[in-house]
């Protein structure tokens, strides 16, 4: 745009004519226009434009060193295009062009019989677009086709579905899809991903589809279709129907007698220990009811149970916290927060302190730590956590979430999810702790609060951030994050001399190699189940959606936690 074309006669017109290699296509023209000169005070720059004799735009006044882009607004058609570029009668120069554009349109056959049979297409993240063919572009699209009705995958969707070689994924959930699964999906090239959930499908998937998922080159979900067998083992299965049946009516027996004998061993507990407090997973105390619940402490008394404060447990949001003894149970005292909430999956408070300005809360002691401590710590004595040990963390602390904004009323919304904040007990049961930076939120306010941006970096929302709108879905955000470093083990932002990489950029360049394997922590030494790997990644990345509307909401998050 520094530079720029004009007529040599400023009192003839500037002539641009174009005749395109192709009559029968659409095209769009673009044309920017810049003033790169400093125009004197007597001088002056305006001009219409023609195209094939009609107005095309006008009139037009470049503005000094800023960008003026006309396009068609309709795409154009035929031979010859002819611009003419006319000064107007008030202006002392010529006009001027500094860049012009054409685009052809092309037609994607496939898309519009998709549109034309009322499926919507949605055409996202092309990968190597740049080593496309312009006739093939569709197929470096994922693809994800939705109203499908009751058909199955045969026929016209099949021969077009066959022939995206450098498809990378496909979603055909939640279609009612029947017949069984064809063996053309296991020779797409590219497939990276499969989802054929919540479908009528029956058979046995194809033993490639089958390798290629326990390898790990194919993210493969098959799940809520009753009769379809996602083993290799299924016609063996078939051919010993009476096992299963047998195994089935052993083990009813065998429940059914251990539930006599539980039974009764509660009867005379109960009589023991008396009336029992009915545990559910998510219960919420009133105000009333809490300061009956809980046991206040004198500011003297606090002083005793921490030892003068001399043990320090760690730094949370508003203060620090301390180990003590109330009697013979180890307690975490901290200060200035009062929380009206009760869950298994947030730090339970055992009592408090209100005297003036002496301030404090005591929890329950988690003996393990923080989170944060056992993916990161390079301390020898930190127990190495499995697979399976991260899944049932991570599930604990996205139920301990989802109560916070489905539980409470009115919603909280945490505003600090983080690693150091999700605590461990002895049986490395997490609680979700810390809630110095919690907020209230009415849903009077609408979708979202505007408040002063708080968090911490790596874990913060960009949209919140940007914004300063605060609502629930930031909290996902956070979440996302902390699910990818369950995953990977490895900090939020990882520090080099010349770079700060966040987890998520680091996951997704090693996913654009289609690298499940090296994602995973390797001090796991690949002891972890592929598909399971996959459906966590994909989960945090949605998770990390840049859009807060497209993110899942936290009972989203902790149903599909359940299914990893």
């Amino acid at each position: 745009m520094s530079t720029a074309g004009t007529a040599m006669n400023s009192s003839t017109p500037m002539y641009i004519g174009w005749n395109p290699p192709d009559t029968t296509s659409e095209y769009y023209v673009y044309m920017h226009f810049a003033e790169i000169q400093k125009l004197k005070a007597n001088e002056s720059r305006s001009f219409n434009i023609t195209l094939n004799d009609k107005l095309f735009y006008g009139p037009l006044v470049p503005s000094y060193l800023s960008t003026i882009t006309i396009y068609s607004p309709a795409a154009l058609t035929g031979g010859n295009f002819t611009f003419l570029l006319f000064k107007t009668e008030n202006s002392t120069l010529p006009p001027i062009l500094n860049a012009m554009e054409y685009f052809r349109v092309i037609d994607f056959l496939l898309l519009y019989m998709f549109i034309f049979r009322g499926i919507t297409m949605l055409l996202t993240d092309c990968f190597n677009l740049a080593s496309c063919q312009h006739d093939s572009l569709i197929s470096c699209l994922k693809l994800a086709i939705r109203d499908l009705s009751s058909s199955g995958l045969t026929g016209e969707i099949t021969s077009y579905i066959s022939n995206l070689d450098m498809l990378q994924s496909l979603d055909l959930s939640n279609n009612s899809l029947t017949g069984s699964v064809p063996e053309f999906l296991t020779k797409l090239p590219n497939l990276k991903v499969l989802n054929l959930e919540k479908n009528k499908l029956n058979g046995s998937l194809p033993s490639m589809l089958i390798e290629k998922s326990t390898s790990g080159s194919l993210s493969l979900r098959v799940g809520e279709n009753e009769n379809l067998c996602a083993a290799i083992s299924c016609k063996k299965k078939k051919n010993n129907v009476f096992i299963p049946i047998i195994a089935a009516v052993g083990g009813f027996a065998i429940l059914f007698v251990a539930s006599v004998v539980i039974f009764f061993s509660m009867r005379r507990k109960r009589k023991q220990v008396g009336t029992a407090v009915a545990d559910s997973n998510i219960q919420m105390d009133s105000l009333e009811n809490f300061e009956s619940k809980k046991r206040q402490f004198t500011y003297s008394e606090v002083l005793t149970i921490t030892n003068n404060f001399q043990t320090i447990l760690g730094k949370g949001g508003f203060g620090l916290v301390y180990h003590g003894y109330v009697d013979d149970t180890q307690v975490a005292v901290k200060v200035k927060l009062l929380m009206r909430v009760h869950h298994r999956n947030l730090t339970g408070l055992v009592g408090y302190c209100n005297e003036g300005t002496n301030m404090a809360l005591l929890y329950e002691y988690m003996a393990n730590g923080n989170l944060e401590s056992h993916l990161l710590g390079e301390d020898s004595n930190v127990t190495l956590l499995t697979w399976e040990s991260r899944l049932r963390i991570a599930a604990d602390a996205a139920q301990g979430l989802e109560y916070l904004h489905n539980g409470c009323k009115p919603p909280i919304i945490h505003r600090d999810v983080k690693t150091p904040n999700i605590l461990l007990a002895e049986n490395f049961q997490a609680k979700l702790a810390d809630f110095g930076l919690s907020r209230m939120f009415s849903t009077d306010e609408g979708t979202h609060m505007s408040t002063a941006v708080a968090g911490t970096p790596g874990y913060l929302d960009p949209e919140y951030h940007i914004t300063g709108w605060l609502n629930e879905k930031s909290d996902v955000y956070s979440f996302g994050v902390v699910l990818l470093q369950i995953i990977t083990s490895r900090p939020v932002i990882s520090r080099t001399a010349q770079v700060n990489s966040h987890v998520s950029q680091w996951v997704s360049s090693m996913l654009s190699n289609g690298d499940i394997k090296s994602i995973v922590d390797p001090k796991l030494r690949g002891d972890f189940e592929i598909n399971s790997a996959w459906k966590a990644v994909e989960l945090a990345r949605d998770c990390m959606s840049e859009m807060s509307t497209g993110r899942p909401n936290m009972s989203e998050v902790v149903t599909r936690l359940k299914e990893v």
